[in-house]
């Protein structure tokens, strides 16, 4: 297929090639060589190299940008099948501003850096085509927790209130870490309003499971959003704590351990951290409440790091 030669739309695609953004050049030059999208995935595929048209749609439109080798090995392909200039698209993938404008995102720690097993969560997501950050950072989050008869982690609920620093965000990882032997076969993840459950990816050895939420919406830079789902587990042994990990600052965080009746423990207490490995900080003992059994804590404005609620069994 022969370049467009109408000289507006020549000058448009090579403007956007040396300023970007990627997703805007990568689209004008689909546009010029009147290629459609499953013709450029055949072209790919002729090569070796397995991209979705989905995947390629999401490029063109500013929702993911292309990070891991395969995808940037892909882009280096589409600049010779686009006819265009060697290093011309990947270049534009350098640059640090978000698609659709200059706007900052909040500053944001990496899941290595908040959790243990960090790497693992990095691993289960390589493949998957998303965002390093997800593109969402929270504005509000409660959180309910509820204990078994046997002392283990049963269930937890969760509703998110979060907000998009970027175009195109259209889902939410889920990251659930059991207790140390628990089955992950045997966890599932419910999506329960304004979302629904798409992939699930698994690590028994280091009990962590993922889930993509898929919103009912795609969400523009700034936009908010409200969804809800649940976790059951039960199946690891007595549980000692509950954690969550905090990759932005700001928002509010409400956190609830409701405990069965059958299993109450001696002292809880919550607490937070800055790592992993970090000391304990603000330590407070806490008193379950009432006929529920439960005790709670409340961040009005969490800071990056780790929050949670501790109990003693014995």
């Amino acid at each position: 297929m022969r370049p467009s030669t109408d000289p507006a739309s020549t000058a448009e695609l090579n403007r956007l090639l040396r300023g970007g953004p990627f997703h805007l050049a990568l689209r004008a030059a689909l546009a010029a060589r009147g290629l459609p999208l499953h013709r450029v995935q055949h072209r790919l595929a002729a090569q070796g190299i397995k991209v979705g048209v989905t995947s390629l749609s999401y490029w063109q439109r500013g929702a993911r940008r292309p990070h891991h080798p395969e995808s940037l090995r892909a882009v280096t392909a589409l600049e010779r099948i686009l006819e265009l200039p060697d290093g011309s698209l990947v270049r534009l993938l350098a640059d640090p501003r978000p698609a659709g404008g200059s706007a900052r995102r909040p500053a944001g720690r990496s899941y290595r850096a908040l959790l243990g097993v960090g790497g693992t969560v990095e691993h289960l997501l390589d493949g998957m085509d998303l965002p390093p950050d997800g593109g969402l950072h929270s504005v509000g989050h409660h959180e309910r927790v509820r204990i078994g008869a046997a002392g283990e982690l049963q269930t937890r609920e969760s509703q998110q209130i979060v907000r998009a620093h970027r175009d195109g965000v259209d889902r939410y990882l889920a990251v659930h870490q059991g207790d140390p032997g628990c089955d992950v076969s045997r966890v599932r993840v419910t999506a329960y309003e304004n979302c629904r459950t798409g992939r699930v990816r698994c690590h028994p050895e280091a009990g962590i499971v993922v889930a993509e939420l898929l919103f009912d919406a795609r969400l523009r830079r700034g936009d908010t959003y409200v969804f809800g789902y649940g976790v059951e587990d039960g199946t690891g042994p007595r549980s000692g704590e509950y954690v969550r990990g905090f990759s932005y600052a700001g928002g509010q965080y409400m956190l609830q351990v409701r405990f069965d009746e059958a299993a109450l423990p001696v002292r809880c207490r919550r607490f937070a951290r800055s790592g992993p490995q970090s000391p304990h900080t603000g330590v407070a003992d806490l008193t379950p409440s009432g006929r529920h059994r439960a005790v709670h804590l409340v961040d009005q404005s969490v800071r990056r790091g780790i929050l949670g609620i501790a109990w003693d069994w014995d």
